[in-house]
């Protein structure tokens, strides 16, 4: 019993389970209580679990075999022959280095807040899967983002709760004496330290920065403590980490990186010290190194507008990188200045541009979908004489938001390595429509449950009369078209527009023979009060009579709550406003799961989208011309006329089977349409044949 227990801590210290069905259904046979407790966090489950208990649990469940079943396929995973053996070679250390600010892997790793995190987890998971020689780089916040909290007046309230980073799935890196390894920057007036904590996902490795060390003062101990918290000041400190302190980690670590991936703007400091090093060991002139580095960098860009990008005030760069640019790199501070700013030596020079720091030093630019790359292209008119802005379009990890039942009906059809099956996707076709609508039933049913659970929690929180808690059960209805919105709450992605013309709506909803109920779920940045708003107005049209147990506000959206809406809605409804959302990724999550997409052109959505796998919200042809509140009402009635008239019958409309054979082959067409591309399987394979394989 003693190897199961050793088995089942060697899986919990690798991410891979995060990824794995079997794993959290484990965990959750074992005591589904304390897993929710724990934060479906295995260590810490373990941890608080004695042995005694857990060995006679396992004994009593007879979950010995599935343990051993569990860690065999683990080890084959990390032992078997990769995409990346097969067409390169086989790597004895990385060559690929990728920075990014924030790493959305797991519920109970709060080290991001929404779209680039998760984007950012996804990529090291597919990293993983081909084999690609890559490790991330990023930060360890203390406290990482905030824990959303509505409270009684319908308003987004922030608490912020320390990691446990001891309680983690994630190991301290020590150096030869077994003490912890620290990297040092020098900043005005005095050294700040940082340790390093290592992630294992996979095959891949994840190191993080945290400057919570007793070398520094209370201040620099900060500056690791939360995720785009602070001011300006913190911002630029947390910045000079990533991408400074990143880069030495590498040095520390020994790596001999290749290729290094700037995950936007935030990193690319990185781009001084990759110079400085490379004129320091090749005894080379600032424009000579600089050359060098160019043609193995490669940036990422995740805004298509420049208000998006981070920019410093000359003065603060100023106080930080005077002396780094005159005494370490041996320039003048105007040359290092320079950097930033696209169209060099123009009078309009007192901001520095994060993303034009990265632009200069970077030979690979890439948007991350078709119509963003257009539109970067203009944004930033590149002269012809450097290479282009070339576009990836984003994808998501598909297993990691595949629910259960879902994964289970593609087991049983298709095989137990059904994942690994050529053209997958393409056999899709053959599953029977009865299957496929259990699996819908199934998906939605238990996400009702789970929306119920969460809500009687916070009313058992906040002491709500037994009477209040007795009317959750009528929450949702299990057998009504559900349709969900769930992202941060920025103001551009527009989640009230469903709420445009509120008496259409309602009557809507009220139609009993063609009924839809909806989900929505979000955090706003805690700055933004226009995204605030927003949220509070949502919760108040929630308590209306007509949309009373119809109309549901999940709060604190994380990955767990994603994982759930993603598995159990039947449409995912997106809103924004053209063309503001580069690429968006969480209408991907939903479609394995059997779930279709209803959205504005842009992002993703703009090359995924056909009649037959989903709906389209029209913008008007003439919006040149018109006003955002006219824009406004022209989507939203285009919203309500596809709702009405062509979701709605084709979801209602069944077979003598109770079938809605229309929605099923629309599902069909969906996933293997959809599912083939939209994935991050197919887009690190991209980044790495057209630009990690090609750095000089």
């Amino acid at each position: 019993m003693q190897i199961i227990l050793n088995q089942l801590k060697e899986l919990s210290y690798n991410l891979y389970w995060s990824w794995n069905n079997d794993f959290y259904s484990i965990f959750d046979e074992i005591n589904h209580d304390y897993w929710k407790w724990s934060n479906r966090n295995p260590v810490k489950f373990l941890d608080a679990i004695s042995d005694e208990y857990l060995f006679d649990i396992i004994e009593r469940k007879n979950l010995q075999e599935k343990i051993h079943s569990l860690y065999r396929d683990f080890k084959t995973y990390l032992n078997e022959e990769t995409y990346f053996e097969k067409n390169y070679y086989k790597p004895t250390s990385p060559s690929v280095c990728y920075f990014s600010t924030e790493y959305g892997i797991a519920k109970c790793l709060k080290f991001y807040s929404g779209g680039l995190g998760t984007l950012s987890g996804d990529h090291l998971k597919s990293s993983s899967d081909l084999g690609i020689p890559l490790i991330g780089i990023g930060l360890a916040y203390t406290y990482g983002y905030f824990r959303q909290f509505i409270d009684k007046n319908d308003r987004q309230s922030e608490l912020y709760e320390k990691n446990n980073f001891d309680k983690l799935p994630m190991y301290l890196v020590t150096d030869d004496n077994f003490r912890p390894l620290k990297i040092s920057i020098n900043l005005p007036g005095r050294k700040v330290f940082a340790q390093i904590w290592v992630i294992n996902v996979g095959r891949v490795r994840l190191y993080l920065l945290d400057t919570f060390v007793d070398e520094n003062n209370a201040d620099d101990k900060r500056i690791t403590d939360i995720l785009y918290g602070g001011d300006i000041e913190e911002r630029i400190l947390q910045e000079i980490f990533l991408g400074i302190g990143g880069m030495r980690v590498l040095e520390a670590l020994k790596f001999d990186i290749k290729a290094f991936h700037i995950n936007e703007g935030h990193s690319a400091f990185l781009c001084f010290e990759r110079i400085q090093n490379c004129m320091k060991k090749n005894n080379l002139s600032f424009k000579e190194a600089k050359e060098r580095c160019y043609y193995s960098n490669i940036f990422t860009t995740h805004t298509p507008v420049p208000a998006g990008i981070d920019i410093f005030p000359r003065g603060l760069m100023d106080k930080y990188f005077r002396r780094y640019a005159e005494e370490e790199m041996n320039i003048s501070f105007e040359e290092l200045f320079d950097e930033g700013n696209l169209t060099k030596g123009q009078p309009d020079n007192d901001k520095f541009n994060m993303a034009y720091l990265a632009i200069n030093n970077s030979n690979f630019v890439n948007a991350v979908s078709k119509s963003h790359g257009e539109i970067a292209r203009k944004m930033w008119a590149l002269p012809e004489t450097r290479s282009q802005i070339d576009s990836i379009t984003n994808g998501v990890h598909i297993k990691t938001y595949l629910s259960r039942a879902s994964e289970k009906l593609y087991k049983k059809h298709f095989g137990k390595d059904w994942f690994k099956e050529e053209n997958i996707w393409e056999k899709v076709s053959k599953l029977p429509d009865e299957a496929i609508w259990d699996i819908r039933k199934q998906n939605r049913l238990n996400m009702i449950k789970f929306i119920r659970e969460k809500i009687s929690d916070k009313m058992k929180l906040i002491h709500e009369s037994d009477e209040k808690l007795s009317e959750v059960k009528d929450i949702l209805d299990e057998k009504v078209l559900t349709i969900g919105f769930a992202r941060r709450f920025a103001t551009y992605k527009r989640g009230t527009l469903l709420f445009r013309d509120i008496e259409r709506l309602k009557k809507i909803i009220l139609n009993e023979n063609m009924s839809v109920q909806f989900v929505f779920s979000g955090k706003a940045h805690p700055q933004d009060d226009g995204g605030k708003h927003l949220i509070s107005e949502i919760l108040s049209y929630s308590k209306q009579n007509e949309f009373k147990n119809k109309l549901v506000f999940l709060e604190n959206y994380d990955i767990a709550v994603a994982k759930e809406l993603v598995y159990g809605c039947d449409v995912w409804l997106n809103s924004p406003r053209r063309p503001l959302e580069a690429s968006g990724t969480s209408g991907m999550k939903i479609v394995a799961n059997g779930g279709l997409n209803f959205s504005i052109l842009d992002g993703w959505w703009n090359e995924g989208y056909s009649e037959e796998n989903g709906w389209k919200i029209d913008s008007s042809p003439d919006e040149k011309r018109i006003s955002y509140e006219e824009e406004d009402i022209y989507e939203a009635n285009s919203l309500y006329d596809t709702l009405e008239n062509e979701i709605l019958p084709s979801f209602y409309i069944r077979d003598d089977n109770g079938i809605p054979l229309k929605w099923i082959h629309k599902i069909k067409t969906s996933i293997r349409n959809l599912a083939e591309y939209f994935n991050t399987e197919r887009m690190v394979k991209e980044y790495n044949e057209k630009f990690y394989m090609k750095v000089k």
